[in-house]
């Protein structure tokens, strides 16, 4: 009577198919703890570059999301201090509309004192910071924009612009850009509207508010009634202007930012619709997997210990 014993081919698939499942068990292991499907190119080629993709677009959405936050910050200060100035050229409106002939020369002089103080609460609004950038200088933005200069009675004599005229475009979407900052003035006759001073809207709030300033200290009340006060309308019909443009660009910035975030939401489904793993069906398929490979285990031990006692008896 012969009897065969399990062979070395035999043996070979016995470790392969362990090798096999141990790899499968490491696999999943992987996936159950990452949430991720796909680890190496090799696991689903097509699906990796799906995968890249979806998470380069996820990566520039998070990009246009940062960036629309900083610049509503940066909108709503600008927004804010415009319609400080607003208020401001307002009060300057009202001076020169009361200040006629029946005015006295105190009350005019009281008034011109009023309208000094209003140039240099504008000086200071204009020079208004967001993160410690300018943000009425165009892109000279590491400086003040204006700068003030006084005689020797404390009167304004001149304020002057160091900014430019140049804007950011900022991107907030794919092939979408906007720009938040408005430069102080512009008199170049095309680019963004000056805000305080722009040669095509013929408003100059500076130069209007020191001549409103002058003729009251000279109490010439029919220079103010004929040329400031018309002025200074003109001047607050352009600030009224860049108030409501402000408006407009912070509501696009709220749609934007709106817009990000459902982007951002459908490209991490995308992701996971792709690259993700069902942890249930993963956590099953490692429970069976591990089984199977302890079961594998106790085959292989008990035809290795048949084999040598075989080996044993025939020797």
């Amino acid at each position: 009577m012969s009897m065969r014993v399990a062979g070395p081919s035999y043996t070979d698939s016995i470790v392969n198919q362990l090798n096999l499942l141990e790899s499968q068990q490491y696999q999943l292991q992987n996936q159950a703890a990452t949430g991720q499907s796909i680890q190496l190119p090799s696991d689903n080629p097509t699906g990796m570059q799906t995968a890249l993709n979806l998470q380069t677009a996820y990566s520039n959405a998070g990009q246009y999301a940062q960036n629309i936050s900083a610049l509503q910050t940066q909108a709503t200060t600008a927004g804010n201090a415009m319609q400080q100035l607003q208020t401001i050229v307002e009060q300057a409106g009202e001076i020169a509309t009361s200040a006629d002939g029946t005015s006295s020369s105190s009350s005019l002089q009281a008034d011109a004192a009023q309208v000094t103080q209003l140039i240099q609460q504008a000086v200071q609004v204009l020079n208004t910071q967001n993160g410690g950038q300018y943000i009425f200088g165009g892109t000279a933005s590491s400086q003040q924009p204006f700068t003030l200069t006084t005689d020797a009675n404390g009167n304004v004599t001149a304020v002057t612009y160091n900014g430019n005229t140049s804007v950011t475009q900022n991107q907030i979407a794919d092939n979408s850009t906007i720009a938040v900052d408005v430069p102080g003035e512009n008199n170049t006759g095309s680019g963004p509207t000056g805000l305080v001073s722009d040669s095509r809207t013929g408003t100059n709030l500076f130069n209007d508010l020191i001549s409103l300033q002058n003729d009251l200290l000279a109490g010439n009340t029919n220079a103010i009634s004929s040329t400031d006060a018309p002025a200074l309308s003109t001047d607050q019909n352009n600030i009224i202007y860049q108030v409501a443009n402000n408006g407009a660009i912070q509501a696009r910035l709220n749609l934007a930012a709106s817009a990000a975030s459902t982007n951002q939401t459908s490209l991490q489904e995308s992701l996971t619709n792709v690259a993700g793993a069902n942890l249930t069906q993963t956590l099953t398929n490692l429970t069976q997997t591990q089984n199977a490979y302890q079961a594998a285990l106790q085959t292989a031990s008990s035809i290795l210990q048949l084999k040598q006692y075989l080996l044993a008896y025939l020797s």
